[in-house]
């Protein structure tokens, strides 16, 4: 029977959360206004500026990945632009729909999930359109590939892009080196890398996207913001707690070193990958495109998507992503970012291994009788 409090927590977010974390929230009350707040705020910048690899401003919002998708088009992008987003899964689809919210010229690069982004074309597609904002997502769980940022983010230094990132499963997990690329607004998430709940988000900002910020909407304008920032605040009433359990986990980055997390991460992620091919099984994207962040592999025929992972969950307390939208029942996914470590990820590959082999026989089975 599942057991949430002992479970092997394998989502591609949210994601394990240590004590630490957790026990950070466990306080009374806080006036958000109050000056233990305000200090709560400074030191949770700073160690965000870290995470980023930035010297620039960040601001730090109340709400999921998507908010600061959001907050990030809204205030940067105008009607008259011409936005170039590229897409080869959820998120970046996603980044495309709140495009067209706030622009009247949007041409949209939507390719295969898992597929990885032509670079010539995408050269061709900037300067036949006078692109001057370029979104795409880094690192897409949808479908386990990790996009080409230091070549994407050269042809819009190029052509001088306005870039919008999407790394809320990179940034944290994944170098990103978000001044020396010079990236315009980078996204991320409280709930991935990070290993903290869900709730809190974070926008590095470049000086030449800030000096560009509009007001078009109330709650999630970053000039806002970064005004209030300014005075340790934020303009509306935050998720206090959830900002304790963020600047927690922050810490726990600085003390391991972000090269180590990275580094860790690889390391963890080349071993799952190495143990899918010895299992018999595929990749979803190319290899060389594979995340390190989450793993997402192909079904053998015959294996039931929605059995196979019930049968994890029940029989063995694991949990694991399944596939989205055209993906569902093609893919299932392994997280492997945050503080998940090897031991809870060779445990899940046990599990994974004999349900997987259970279903082959069944089905086997079946074929004879």
């Amino acid at each position: 029977m599942f057991d949430y409090q002992t479970s092997t927590f394998l989502l591609a977010g949210p994601v394990k959360m240590h004590p630490r974390v957790i026990n950070a929230m466990n306080v009374p009350a806080l006036n958000h206004r109050g000056e233990y707040f305000k200090e709560v705020i400074n030191e949770t910048e700073e160690l965000f500026k870290y995470l980023f690899q930035t010297n620039n401003k960040v601001a730090i919002l109340t709400g999921s990945g998507t908010a600061g998708i959001e907050a990030s088009v809204s205030s940067l992008v105008r009607e008259e632009d011409k936005v170039l987003s590229l897409s080869n899964g959820k998120f970046g689809e996603r980044l495309g729909e709140v495009s067209e919210m706030y622009s009247k010229h949007v041409f949209k690069e939507k390719l295969e999930w898992g597929k990885p982004f032509d670079l010539d074309k995408v050269e061709k597609l900037i300067t036949d359109n006078n692109i001057n904002v370029l979104t795409f997502c880094h690192n897409e769980t949808s479908c386990g590939i990790t996009n080409q940022l230091n070549e994407l983010m050269k042809l819009a230094k190029k052509y001088s892009c306005y870039t919008i990132v999407d790394g809320i499963t990179s940034v944290g997990g994944i170098e990103v080196k978000t001044d020396e690329l010079g990236i315009d607004l980078l996204v991320t998430g409280s709930q991935k890398c990070l290993a903290a709940p869900p709730g809190v988000v974070a926008v590095a900002v470049s000086p030449r996207a800030e000096e560009r910020l509009q007001d078009r909407v109330m709650y999630l304008g970053l000039k806002k913001h970064l005004k209030s920032l300014e005075k340790q605040e934020t303009p509306w009433t935050p998720a206090t707690h959830m900002f304790l359990a963020v600047r927690e986990a922050l810490r726990m980055i600085k003390e391991e070193g972000l090269e180590n997390r990275i580094k860790n991460t690889a390391k963890i992620a080349e071993k799952v990958r190495n143990a899918v091919y010895e299992m018999g099984l595929e990749l979803y994207p190319p290899k060389d495109f594979a995340s390190n962040t989450v793993t997402a592999i192909r079904y053998p025929k015959g294996v039931d998507d929605k059995k196979f992972r019930e049968e994890l969950l029940k029989k063995y307390n694991i949990v694991v992503s399944g596939g989205q939208e055209p993906l569902k029942g093609v893919i299932f996914r392994i997280g492997h970012m945050g503080i998940v470590d090897w031991k809870d990820i060779s445990i899940g590959l046990t599990a994974i291994s004999e349900v997987l082999n259970s279903h082959k026989k069944a089905d086997l089975y079946s074929l004879i009788k």
